[in-house]
């Protein structure tokens, strides 16, 4: 059991690790030509309509995708609730956008929201038709077919989106990205996964899935909400260009620790859940996880940190330059989120779904309060904020951790220590390394193999054991 469910594991990481770097790979270079034709208005307009369809899509879940993953006894019952909740959640929820697009236009006085607001809303009625078929790959632990779904489709919908903005479609072409994207996804899913509704709708079944979900619902809909706070104020009280630059950074930094994030969250959840009876055994895997976690985001967000300027006039010009400041701040808040999303998943692992929505309603209280004291301090006041919030909710979600499998703050900081004073080190390295050179694109070229050799060398001399286990894993490739 535990060696079969080691290589489960492992297969789990490697297929989910191809599925986030092959999107890493081919959207960053789908969205460089894209930023290269689009101006930086065109991703303010959509930013701002992105809290209303981050909102709908929380209700649109609802929890029940963790609820049938985690579910020992799973019946086609379930399943089959889930999906008729789903596509009646779908286009109700499609509707209340369709009414609600004109006065969000108001509000920001854009009147292009409207339009967008509604051809984008319709994401939510065709991903109603694909949860359960996502949560049962997930559930198998079937990461291949998960990974040639999300990469097929990002990669046909990235090049219908350079065409779009090629022949002058502006923030259109972003939509109709995100459109092909899900029409593709949900062709694929549906074709790759056996599943097909052949239950019932049950009360007992929608008394389950709601009662575990609906603790996850509330506090997906706080995380949503407050983690589009700061594009709503921005948008609201600055220029779309302003609101451009902003999340053109926090799309930059989020890459890799928002890559890495979605593999813990989809491999660790239903891996952990194999093994949540045993507390000794669940704690050991979970600082292993954490340890490997950081060993790979840690060094990644502070030489981006360290090459934000050369490294964001090279690839999209001197027109998106306003957001290299905001950049660097923002890699020391984002470099955290997947240590966040360890802690949480293992809360979910343990079925204590109240502790989680518990939890996020505190840091969403912290949030506010950091949000009126920052705002007018500007936009570098607001970056400034997120590093602030972002650590100290670090330290209110080990609480339970530590309850539970007595892994709190202290030990997980002593676990993390040594990866991040390495990466500080190679990030202070290169910074200054790259100074004399004028040119951006040799100072990449330098910076970046610098930067590797660096911290590889502090992992060797400090013989740090996570060096060994990523070798591990790419010899059994």
């Amino acid at each position: 059991m535990a060696e079969s469910l080691k290589k489960k594991t492992v297969k789990g990481v490697a297929w989910t690790s191809l599925d986030q770097f092959a999107k890493l790979g081919f959207g960053f270079v789908i969205g460089v030509i894209l930023a290269r034709i689009l101006s930086p208005s065109d991703y303010g307009l959509l930013a701002m309509i992105a809290v209303f369809n981050a909102i709908a899509f929380a209700f649109l879940d609802s929890g029940f995708g963790s609820a049938l993953i985690r579910k020992p006894d799973l019946t086609e019952n379930d399943n089959c609730t889930a999906f008729y909740f789903n596509i009646v959640a779908g286009v109700v929820l499609y509707g209340v956008i369709w009414l609600i697009a004109p006065w969000v236009s108001v509000f920001y006085d854009k009147p292009i929201l409207t339009q967008l607001l509604r051809v984008e809303g319709l994401l939510l009625i065709i991903s109603s038709f694909k949860i359960v078929q996502n949560t049962q790959l997930s559930r198998a632990l079937n990461f291949k077919a998960k990974a040639i779904i999300n990469v097929t489709s990002d990669v046909i919908s990235g090049i219908i989106a350079v065409i779009a903005a090629y022949h002058g479609m502006g923030v259109w072409s972003l939509v109709l990205q995100h459109i092909a994207s899900g029409v593709i996804s949900l062709i694929m899913l549906w074709l790759f996964s056996p599943w097909r509704p052949r239950g019932k709708w049950d009360k007992r079944s929608f008394r389950y899935l709601w009662g575990y979900g609906s603790k996850l619902l509330a506090s997906g809909l706080l995380d949503k909400i407050y983690g589009n706070i700061y594009p709503i104020i921005i948008g609201k009280f600055y220029s779309a260009a302003d609101l451009g630059q902003y999340t053109r950074a926090t799309h930059y930094a989020g890459m890799p620790s928002g890559i890495l994030t979605g593999v813990l969250q989809k491999v660790t959840f239903p891996v952990l859940s194999h093994i949540q009876e045993d507390t000794e055994r669940l704690g050991n895997s979970y600082r292993r996880m954490l340890r490997f976690t950081v060993f790979i985001v840690f060094p990644v967000m502070v030489g981006m940190a360290a090459l934000a300027y050369p490294l964001v006039v090279a690839l999209v010009t001197d027109k998106w330059a306003q957001c290299v400041p905001y950049l660097q701040i923002i890699c020391l808040s984002s470099m955290w989120y997947p240590v966040h999303a360890i802690n949480l998943n293992l809360l979910q692992v343990k079925g204590r779904s109240d502790l989680f929505l518990r939890l996020e309603i505190i840091k969403k209280a912290l949030i506010t309060v950091v949000i009126f004291v920052c705002v007018p301090f500007g936009i570098i006041g607001i970056c400034y904020g997120a590093v602030f919030t972002s650590l100290a909710c670090l330290a209110i979600n080990t609480y339970y951790t530590g309850k539970l499998i007595n892994v709190g703050f202290v030990r997980q900081m002593m676990d993390m220590t040594p990866t991040l004073l390495a990466s500080l080190v190679m990030g202070a390295v290169v910074f200054f390394a790259v100074m004399p050179f004028d040119s951006n694109v040799v100072k990449l070229v330098i910076g970046i193999p610098l930067g590797m050799v660096v911290y590889l060398s502090i992992a060797k001399v400090f013989n740090m054991a996570e060096l060994q286990e990523a070798l591990d894993i790419i010899h059994r490739k």
